[in-house]
Order: structure tokens, then C-alpha cells, then sequence
């Protein structure tokens, strides 16, 4: 950012003291927080008057008329699981368990002009990018870019993202094949077993179920 003379607006989302030091640099103008990460965003928002606290609602209510997300040019966003479609799961493990709320995901995922995924292509002996998530959380559809320490990935429906990407000389590569390389890797893991019961319910950003997490057979 320094080196092309780069600042951004503002920074939005759950707040590091990463993006605290950014912040300081005057190389992001405010910092609009729906949850501090660490003490150094904490001490920051309790002195800094440009460390802005927001409520949920006005980070991503898409029925609000002015909801921050709306205003992100670029979106940069973890997965536990990103499948060949682009679709992300945030929400279960590799053993199909819940580790916790999505955070907002889906939101600004839909809303960004561009959203970018960044992730390891295994963790262990687990792959990342998979034939299908265990959970959806935030449909393919939403996400334009997949980092991996092992090559990148652009949604089709992105061509012009693509184009640049690989005029810059980037390792850009089809999603499959960052897929067969994961498999090579790890080796295909065992299907987890779940019983009938539903124990937890995926809505999308509109109130609408978009999958369900079903409890794990103990016998696994």
C-alpha cells in the first residue's frame, strides 16, 4: 500500500491489532468494529476517535438502508472448507462438529466487489479444498477469488479477474486442480457418519435455511 500510495477508506469486521497498526500508518482512514481480537484493538478503541464501535446491524443488515458491508470494495475471508464450486463452510470441522458462529461471512462475502478467500490447501493431513463442504455457509456464487500456498483459484463466473490476475504473472490455476492436488496430498478422507438429528440450522443473510448440521455418530 505504502509503495503505490494506496489507503483505504475504512476497515470493517472483527478488528486485529494487524489492522490497528494499519490504522496508525494512515494507511486506513477508520476502523468501524464489530468485535476487537486482541488488546491492541481494544486499547485502541477505547482512545482512538476514528476506532469506531458499530453494532451488528449496521455491519451487514441487508435489510438496512446503509449497512457498512455495502460499501466494501474487497473482502478478504478464511474457510474451513471451500469446495470445487466455491461454496465455503465456516462453521464445522473436519470431524463435522461446530466450532462456532460465521462471523458475518455470508454478508459480506454477497456484498463486496470482490471477495477473496485465503487458506492453506491442507492443514495437517486435511484438505482445505474438498468435492463438496461438509456445511454451506456462504454459496460459491459470492466468492470471486481462493489463495492457497499453492496456487490461486478465480470463480469462472470472474473472467476479468482471471485476466489480470495471469497478467500480472500470478500462479493462477482451476479449482480442480488445486482439489487433485489436496487428494494427492492427504489422501481422500473417510465420509463422516451423522445420525438424523439436526442440531444446528444454516441461515443464509434473508432469514433462509440453506443446509443444516446433523449430529455426528459417536461411534466415529
Amino acid at each position: 500500500m505504502q509503495r503505490y500510495g494506496i489507503a483505504a477508506r475504512f476497515a470493517l469486521g472483527g478488528i486485529t491489532g494487524s489492522i490497528v497498526d494499519l490504522h496508525e500508518q494512515g494507511l486506513i482512514g477508520k476502523l468501524l468494529d464489530t468485535q476487537s481480537f486482541d488488546g491492541q484493538a481494544a486499547a485502541s478503541l477505547e482512545h482512538n476517535a476514528n476506532h469506531i464501535e458499530i453494532s451488528t446491524s449496521v455491519y451487514a443488515n441487508p435489510a438496512a438502508k446503509a449497512a457498512c458491508c455495502d460499501q466494501l470494495d474487497i473482502a478478504i475471508l478464511s474457510a474451513l472448507e471451500i469446495d470445487v464450486a466455491f461454496n465455503v463452510n465456516v462453521i464445522t470441522g473436519s470431524d463435522g462438529v461446530m466450532r462456532g458462529a460465521s462471523g458475518g461471512h455470508c454478508d459480506v462475502a454477497a456484498a463486496a466487489n470482490l471477495t477473496i478467500v485465503v487458506a492453506p490447501l491442507t492443514r495437517s493431513r486435511i484438505p482445505t479444498v474438498v468435492r463438496r463442504v461438509t456445511t454451506l455457509v456462504t454459496p460459491g456464487e459470492s466468492i470471486d477469488v481462493l489463495v492457497t500456498d499453492q496456487g490461486i483459484a478465480v470463480n469462472p463466473a470472474r473472467p476479468d479477474v482471471r485476466q489480470r490476475l495471469e497478467a500480472a504473472g500470478l500462479p493462477v490455476v482451476d479449482i480442480e486442480q488445486l482439489y487433485q492436488r489436496a487428494v494427492a496430498l492427504t489422501g481422500e478422507p473417510k465420509a463422516i457418519e451423522f445420525t438424523p438429528r439436526i442440531v444446528g440450522v444454516i441461515r443464509y443473510r434473508d432469514g433462509s435455511v440453506i443446509d443444516v448440521v446433523r449430529q455426528v455418530k459417536e461411534n466415529q
